[in-house]
């Protein structure tokens, strides 16, 4: 509310009451959060130049996230939503998906026409962080009743993907998820994507890791066998890693989060 009222009247920042206070003093005198004592402190040019979506990213980032993700949903960029779930803060992910999944898993059941991989994965990656989501509702309808609407016409794989109960999502490995939602001609580079999946995350948050996998590698390349297997290994590896990349983004996306992964992966000098 507060920056939807600067942005609309940004010299309202200054104006003052009959007392002579400024809404920034009043907001320091009643205890106000920082976040409000930071967005008053603006100046009228400071608030001119960072514009609604500007604010909004600084003082109420998941309002923001949000509006951004439905955007992304609607014209259907899904490498943007799967950029901002892999880049930003866990807790600020988790707040967004925590508090809205439902209402994006709604709007993914009204733009999920078409199919894609990157659509799949993303659905599957939201509900699997919060399997409930499935089941609250929004003007009587639920995710997957809103996919069945015959105006919305989703795709079968979107809707298959909103039947799944929370009981099965929560007990079931997600890359068995992956398995039995994505296209059969993936299915043999699952066990290479559930690898490169762990290493995206112990990168994320044990770099450690790297260091025990190398160790790993380098006296697997002592002896011929071991090398040739190795090698084989690091293929297959390429091509979960390729399967990774095409669901995760569209074409022309760029490297993104994997990049340093296949820099690892690609023989080389380093081992």
């Amino acid at each position: 509310m507060g920056v939807w009222s600067i942005w609309l009247n940004e010299e309202a920042l200054t104006t003052r009451d009959k007392e002579g206070e400024t809404p920034l003093d009043i907001a320091r005198r009643s205890g106000a959060c920082a976040e409000i004592i930071g967005l008053l402190s603006l100046t009228p040019e400071e608030a001119l130049s960072l514009g609604w979506k500007g604010m909004a990213r600084l003082y109420t980032p998941v309002a923001y996230w949000v509006e951004e993700m439905i955007d992304w949903i609607k014209s259907r960029s899904y490498a943007d939503c799967h950029k901002f779930i892999n880049e930003h803060d866990d807790e600020l992910v988790r707040e967004v998906l925590k508090h809205h999944n439902s209402n994006l898993l709604r709007k993914i059941a009204c733009y999920s026409q078409a199919y894609s991989d990157s659509l799949v994965f993303l659905a599957l990656r939201m509900i699997h962080l919060h399997p409930l989501s499935l089941l609250e509702t929004e003007k009587f309808y639920s995710p997957l009743q809103m996919a069945e609407q015959p105006q919305f016409n989703a795709c079968n794989e979107i809707k298959n993907v909103l039947r799944l109960t929370p009981k099965y999502i929560s007990s079931t490995p997600f890359p068995t998820l992956l398995l039995q939602s994505l296209p059969t001609k993936h299915h043999e580079i699952y066990g290479p994507y559930n690898t490169v999946c762990q290493f995206i995350k112990h990168m994320k948050y044990d770099k450690a890791e790297l260091v025990e996998i190398e160790a790993v590698l380098k006296p697997a390349r002592k002896c011929d066998v071991g090398v040739a297997a190795s090698e084989a290994e690091l293929r297959v590896l390429h091509k979960g890693m390729h399967f990774l990349n095409m669901c995760i983004q569209e074409n022309g996306a760029g490297d993104g989060p994997t990049s340093v992964v296949v820099e690892f992966l690609l023989p080389g000098p380093a081992y």
